[in-house]
């Protein structure tokens, strides 16, 4: 619509979604040429990229390191571009949800369970952590393990389930690692989850952690954060 193109570099482990999106597109009638999938390793695209004259512009959803050296690269080949190039980063985020003493209760575990949960918890905005006021945990606990044992769990192939596997072996050996650490840990209580298998695929159920905090708070984790 604006007269620009889009190169389109996705990571390693998401080039098949990518190339599914891609056919979509194509099928939904845009134009070729206007986003451009290309396959490369990061490094080898960021070479030709920033360093073309034409570079206008990024959006980066990732790592805080890889992020901060692009910044840098840009910052050091500014001379080089006929414009100032805008720069968009989504990196490492980690949401937390606050609730007051007054707050539904059923509102409240909607918005844990929808907020950890979506995609696997494998979004920089998913809800890590969420302090509950003891007034309200008893209840916000029942709506939430009601809300997990109603996400199914399955292939992606099956659009009835909602929780899918993680991305890679990577993901699923860091986070089986915190879930087993959690186990051994006096202080904490696995509210719901907590099994992982890689058998058939590297699924891990949605799994809630809780820990008392100064005797007034309780903490329910997403199964992404160590403790």
């Amino acid at each position: 619509m604006m007269g620009n193109v889009v190169v389109w570099k996705p990571s390693n482990t998401q080039v098949y979604s990518a190339n599914v999106l891609m056919e979509i597109f194509k099928a939904a009638g845009v134009p070729d040429g206007v986003i451009n999938l290309i396959y490369p390793s990061g490094p080898d695209a960021a070479d030709v990229i920033f360093n073309h004259r034409d570079f206008a512009g990024i959006h980066f959803t990732g790592s805080t390191e890889v992020f901060q050296n692009i910044w840098q690269t840009i910052g050091n080949n500014i001379h080089k571009y006929k414009s100032y190039p805008k720069i968009v980063g989504e990196t490492g985020g980690k949401d937390f949800i606050m609730a007051h003493k007054s707050a539904d209760a059923k509102i409240v575990a909607t918005a844990i369970s929808r907020g950890a949960f979506e995609y696997q918890g494998q979004k920089c905005s998913a809800a890590s952590r969420a302090y509950i006021p003891s007034n309200l945990w008893e209840e916000v606990k029942k709506y939430l393990i009601a809300d997990l044992k109603s996400m199914k769990m399955g292939p992606t192939e099956d659009f009835t389930n909602f929780i899918n596997a993680v991305i890679d072996e990577k993901s699923f050996d860091k986070l089986s690692k915190y879930i087993s650490a959690a186990k051994k840990d006096k202080t904490v209580e696995i509210v719901a989850g907590g099994k992982c298998d890689k058998t058939k695929g590297y699924f891990i159920q949605p799994t809630i952690l809780k820990q008392a905090i100064l005797n007034t708070l309780l903490c329910a984790k997403n199964y992404l954060v160590p403790f």
